[in-house]
Order: C-alpha cells, then sequence, then structure tokens
C-alpha cells in the first residue's frame, strides 16, 4: 500500500476501517477457496456487508484481489527478511520457496494470478518489486556460497513459482503433483558440482 492509500485508511471513520478488514478477510477466504469466479455478492454475504459497502472499498473484483495478492507480497518479502542472516543462504532460500509455495496451495485465486490472471498488477508492483529487492540479497548470497547456480536471477522467480502454481491447479490435466514441480525447480537453481 502506498504512502497515500496507507493515509486514505487511517482517515476512515473507525466503522469503515472496521468494514474494509471485514471484507479483506472475506474475500481471503472466498478467493482461497473459489479463485478469480468468486464474486463480490459472494465476498459481501461473507463479510456480512452489503454489496455497496464492498464496491466503495474496491472499485471492482480486480483491485480487491490485486490488494489481496499485495498482502501476500508482503508476507513473502517478510518471510524473506526473516531468514536473510541464517548461515546456509542456500537452505534458507529452498526454505523460502517451499514455505511460499505451501501458502499459494491454499489460495486458488493467488495461484491464478501468479498465473497470468488479469489484476491490477500496477498496484501490486511495489510490493513485488520490494519482494525482488530483498530475495536478491539471499539469492546473491547462496551463489557466493557456490550452491545457487550463478545465471539465476530474482526477476525470474516470479515465472518458476507461477509455473509451479499452475501444477497446483485442480484443472491440471496432467494431475501435478505440486511438491514435486518444486523440488525438481529447486533442483534446477541448485549450481552445477
Amino acid at each position: 500500500m502506498s504512502t497515500t492509500d496507507e493515509t486514505a485508511v487511517r482517515q476512515l471513520r473507525a466503522d469503515a476501517r472496521r468494514n474494509r478488514e471485514r471484507i479483506l478477510q472475506a474475500a481471503k477466504d472466498v478467493f482461497a477457496e473459489q479463485g478469480a469466479d468468486a464474486q463480490m455478492d459472494d465476498v459481501a454475504r461473507k463479510a456480512g456487508v452489503g454489496v455497496g459497502t464492498v464496491y466503495r472499498h474496491f472499485p471492482n473484483k480486480d483491485a480487491l484481489i490485486a490488494e489481496l495478492v499485495k498482502e501476500k507480497f508482503g508476507i513473502f518479502t517478510d518471510r524473506v527478511n526473516e531468514v536473510l542472516g541464517e548461515d546456509d543462504a542456500w537452505e534458507a532460500f529452498c526454505g523460502v520457496l517451499r514455505g511460499n509455495a505451501e501458502l499459494m496451495s491454499q489460495n486458488v485465486a493467488l495461484q491464478e494470478a501468479l498465473g497470468g490472471a488479469d489484476i491490477d498488477w500496477e498496484y501490486v508492483e511495489p510490493s513485488r518489486l520490494e519482494l525482488e529487492r530483498v530475495t536478491y540479497k539471499l539469492i546473491r548470497r547462496a551463489q557466493r556460497e557456490g550452491k545457487l547456480r550463478k545465471d539465476f536471477k530474482a526477476a525470474e522467480l516470479g515465472m518458476l513459482m507461477g509455473g509451479v502454481c499452475a501444477s497446483m491447479s485442480s484443472s491440471n490435466p496432467a494431475g501435478g503433483d505440486w511438491r514435486r514441480h518444486l523440488e525438481i525447480v529447486i533442483d534446477g537453481l541448485r549450481a552445477a558440482r
């Protein structure tokens, strides 16, 4: 959330702030289960507010999903920051990938967003860039340790995790095992011995 957005949320009346939080919590549940096909009416019903209240806070479904994706990127960034000081950067990096994939496996809308769904990526971009920035530090450490291939770039992580998300989909005709897919990705990132 930009400073302007944060200020706008802080300036909301207390009841409006509570409604916004209820909407976000309901949206997390509804979109995690139903994906981007869920409707704003479903979110309003789950939040216990009128659909007009949802639209006052979020002009459309894409904006609401973008807010949820932005929040997840913040969680992913926090996870990377937590492990930056660990001794073994490769193991820390792999742990972050596994933990973040586990979170994504529980959220259909996030899987769809990372797989290329149409959301307000311009709004999400600052959070994505911050995640990339902190992940770069961990990647560089793992590369200096000689454990992560030298040609891997932080900007490529989204592409790899988007692929893993595709194997999480219940509509995947191959009936993918996303955990195996992730381990194959991790193995491909390992520096040659």
